[in-house]
Formats: C-alpha cells, structure tokens, sequence
C-alpha cells in the first residue's frame, strides 16, 4: 500500500478491505481450547449479517449503543455493523461498576447494549432502563428484551447491500463517543466523527512508513474500549493488512507471546516496568559475572540504539552479547518482535534504554482521547528518548504561551457530548488545549513535562512536576506504584506500592536513591506504603493509570498522617 485510501468513514474501509482481501486472516481467538481464525471475507459477511439483524431489531441512524465486552471478534463485528446503520457505539470498559455504567447511561441516553456475557449484561441492566440488549454469548436477563447476536448472523452471505448504503456516510458523521477514563472526576464522552479516526490512521500510515508495515502479527490485549486500542488495533493496523491476535487476558500475556511470536504490539509503560523488574529481579539471583555480561549487553546495545560510538572492543563483543543475552532475552516476547508502541503516560528513560539495550525498538507516542488519540509518536530509526517524538502528518502542533500543548487538524473531537461548555473551554479557534505542558525542539520532537492541572505547586510557590518523579520512583526495582503528592505543602510525600518480593525497608532505600538525583524541591520528604493499586479496588483504570481521587480518598488517614 503506497498511498493511503481516501475511505469515506470507517465502515466503507472495512467493506472494501473485505472485498480486497477476503481470504487474507483478519482476527485471531482463543476459543474451544484452540486458537481459531476469521478470514476478511467472512468478517465483512458477519457484519453485514449483523446490521440487517440489528436494523430489524430497530437499531438506526443516531441510536447510542453500548458495547461491553473484552476482546473478541464480536467486538469489531458489532462495531461495523452499527457504524453502517450510522448508529453511535459506546465502548464502555467491562471493569466499569454499577455506578460507572450509570453514569455512561444518563449521560448518552443509550437504551441499548451489547454484552458479552450475562454477569456484564446484569450489571449495565441494573444501571438503568434499557429498552434492548444483544447477547453475544447465550443468556437473558429478565425484564429487558433480550436478542441473541448469533442468530442475527447465521444468514451470513453477501455483504453489498449494507456496503453500498454505508458507502453515503459522511466523513464529519459522529462515529463512536468514547469516555475518558476518568483519572481526576467523572468520565466525559468525546465524540469523535470518521474523520478523526481516519485521520489517525492517515497519519499513522505516513508516520510508520520506515516499518514498511506488511503482514505483520499485532497481539492486542488492552481492552478495545480504550481510545488508543479502539483506533490502532481495531482499525489502522487491520487496514494495513495486519493479523489481530487477541491475547486470553493480561495474565496469560506472557504466554500468548511465546505461542503468537508478535512482531509488533502496544504495551503500556506500567507492564514494561513490571518486565523490566522481573528480568532484574532474575538476573540479581545469578552469579557475578553473568551480571556483570548482562549489564555490558545492555549498555552496548542502548548506546549502538542511540547512536553513540562504540569502542574497539565493544565492537567486537557485541555479536557475543547479542548471542548470549538480548537474543535470549527476546526469545521470551516470541523472538520476532520488530517494534512496540508505547503511550498512555510516561515512559521513565531508564525503562526506555534498558528495553532499548535488548534491541526492541520502542517507540513512546502521545495522545489523547479528544484527538482520535494519537497526536504524536516516535519511530524506529529516528528515535529520541525522552520525547514523544514528532506530530503525525496533518497534526498542527503549537505550545502556549503558558507552556500548554495545542493540537489542529482533522483529528480533533467534535466535542464532549451534552457539555457545550466544557467543549468550549478546550477548542478554541479550532486549536484543541489539551492540558498537557511540553516543549517542541528545533527538529519538531515533542517532550511532555507535565499535566496543567496535576502540576504540583508547593506553599513557597515552587512548581514542581509529579509525573517526572513518579516515574523515577516505578523505575526502581522495589517500587511497583508511585503517587506524589503535595499541592500548598512545605514539601512532597508520595503513596508507594511494594514490588512482588520487597519490604518497606527495600522502598526507603530506593526512595533514598531516587532522592539523589533530584533536586532540594523536588526531594521526597515523606512515604508511606499501601496495598497494591488495582482495578478491581478502583485505583486503577482499565489501562493501568492511577486514578488519583481515588487514591487519595480510600488512604485518607495515610494521606493525613503524610501531611501532617
């Protein structure tokens, strides 16, 4: 593919992908005790099958549709389907409570929903009325009209009298209102048109071009109702012809990779911490000088990454440490990984150059919801650490007088729905105000420094960035969570998490080495350590961010005790 298509809206470039490649392997699933597969052809039927089906059952154009389920092949199948009959889906994570799931409800007056099994379809019916709900496994729930969404696909055949009615949408049509995952309040749903996620893809396309993206096999395992996942792993990467392989669940992930052998996936910088400290925490038990050879092999290798000389003898070394350490090491992600993309929030430096050591190509982007997501990425070959690299092409960047990120062009929401204010308030004159403070270098790379509002400002007016610390503190081999805290205090304190296998002394001593490299301000004067922050407890949103609120109000007395 040498030039992106100019798809009028996503349902058409699935159709038409369909048509293209109907024998080429689409979708990949664990189901019956075997990994199965779904051709383009027979996805392109299913969902044809499925919006004639959803039609009868008077789904139509502007209806809010939730859609509650893990990965699975239904997921895209019931996307397209609504997204043809110009329907809006909702992605609605399956760790939303009760009381999250109401919120969802009132706030896009869906009446409808598409669940995966009956213990998720319980919980979205006791958050409010339905008046329909599609069942993708086999189940009813009592008192609200139940359809099974095998039975609307069993005619499966031909599917171009749905392509041909899809084809009329227009690009600035609403395609789909995804919530934020509410880190600091209550979730809002941005409303995203075609064109924004088409723009993303158009984007992504040029931006990758050094990967010559072709065949390549992507393990997707963070949840398809996350921005990035929904727009990377449920369209652009599919459009570029590649197999979607969804992994059995984050605690099989390991495992999934040895069996799939990916060459590209999406890992969030929280579970390459967790690698990056299990690898540690191993190698720690070896003897001396295998320590010592896989700290050379790292070395060598993030200084060869970053383009650094090498001195005569690291030359000759390095095929030896490619053969003993980091082929080994990658052997464990399949040993055909070509690149992974991070985002989602900061990517510690440390954690980027040992990954980099390895020889896999990172490659820390950035974006947000409200702008399709993405709005930048670095890319292999052109990497700079410690950047989130440059705008995709047809993003307009700009920095604010106050140091804030802008963003323009096609990719930017249509707004938040039901909330004319809060839209206004952050697009201005097109230009999209993220929140975010950064910095743009001579050659257009982009560095985050910090949320506007989660800047810390200490009582002697000293402003001071969390996000920076809390990484440094997630990077050391004892510190699983970090939380700093601070707002019109003397000084900052920090709600720590434990790794697997350390104590409360193992966490004073790494704070203490954190303290070393940061300057008096930004100094951790006091911690305390908690539980494990968890999705299940709330502290964590399905994508592995810590939702701060929360945090704070379940440690009240911690907090207390640490201000005190």
């Amino acid at each position: 593919m040498k030039v992106y298509p100019a798809w009028p809206n996503l349902a058409t470039m699935m159709f038409d992908l369909a048509r293209t490649w109907p024998e080429r392997p689409m979708l990949r699933f664990w189901h019956g005790g075997a990994w199965q597969r779904i051709t383009w052809g027979r996805f392109g039927a299913l969902a044809a099958a499925a919006a004639r089906g959803l039609r009868a059952a008077g789904i139509g154009a502007g209806d809010r549709v939730l859609i509650v389920s893990e990965n699975r092949p239904e997921y895209p199948i019931a996307e397209v389907a609504l997204l043809a009959l110009r329907a809006v889906p909702v992605p609605t994570y399956i760790t939303n409570t009760i009381e999250d799931h109401a919120h969802v409800l009132r706030d896009c007056g869906a009446r409808a929903a598409i669940c995966a099994n009956a213990a998720l379809a319980e919980r979205v019916a006791a958050a409010g009325p339905l008046d329909l709900l599609i069942a993708l496994d086999d189940f009813t729930v009592p008192g609200v009209r139940t359809l099974g969404f095998g039975a609307m696909q069993r005619d499966a055949g031909a599917f171009d009298d749905v392509a041909a009615a899809a084809a009329a949408i227009p690009a600035d049509a609403l395609a789909c209102i995804i919530y934020t995952s509410g880190t600091g309040g209550a979730p809002k749903g941005v409303m995203l048109p075609h064109r924004a996620v088409l723009a993303n893809c158009r984007g992504a396309f040029e931006h990758l071009r050094s990967l010559d993206l072709h065949d390549e096999v992507y393990l997707s395992f963070l949840p398809l109702s996350h921005s990035y996942e929904h727009t990377a792993g449920q369209f652009f990467l599919a459009s570029m012809g590649s197999e979607i392989v969804y992994a059995r669940g984050i605690e099989h992930l390991a495992a999934d990779m040895l069996t799939v052998r990916p060459t590209i996936m999406t890992i969030v910088p929280r579970i390459l911490e967790v690698i990056r400290a299990r690898i540690l925490a191993q190698v720690a038990r070896e003897r001396g000088w295998r320590q010592a050879l896989f700290a050379r092999a790292i070395e060598v290798g993030r200084r060869r990454a970053e383009g650094e000389p090498l001195s005569l003898l690291d030359r000759l070394l390095d095929p030896l440490l490619e053969r003993l350490v980091r082929r080994k090491v990658r052997a464990r992600f399949g040993g055909r990984f070509r690149a992974a993309m991070s985002g989602g929030a900061r990517l510690d430096p440390e954690v980027w150059r040992f990954f980099l050591g390895l020889g896999i190509e990172l490659m820390q982007g950035y974006g947000q919801t409200e702008a399709g997501p993405v709005i930048a990425a670095n890319t292999t070959g052109a990497t700079r650490v410690g950047t989130v690299g440059r705008a995709l092409p047809g993003v307009e960047l700009r920095i604010a007088a106050d140091g804030e990120i802008c963003v323009r062009g096609d990719l930017v929401m249509d707004g938040y729905w039901g909330r004319p204010a809060e839209t206004a308030a952050v697009i201005r004159d097109g230009w999209l105000h993220t929140g975010d403070i950064g910095m743009l270098d001579a050659q257009g790379y982009l560095r985050i420094t910090d949320r506007k509002k989660d800047m810390i400002v200490l009582s002697g007016g000293e402003n001071v960035s969390p996000a920076r610390i809390e990484g440094m503190l997630a990077a050391q081999p004892a510190i699983a969570q970090a939380m700093v805290l601070g707002e019109g205090r003397p000084g900052l304190s920090a709600i720590l998490v434990a790794a697997e296998g350390f104590d409360d002394l193992a966490v004073a001593a790494a704070v203490g080495d954190v303290n070393k490299r940061l300057s008096v301000t930004e100094r951790i004067r006091k911690h305390a350590v908690v539980p494990p922050f968890t999705i299940e407890a709330g502290t964590l949103t399905a994508t592995q961010k810590v939702r701060r609120h929360i945090v704070m109000a379940q440690h009240k007395r911690v907090l207390e005790g640490l201000m005190a």
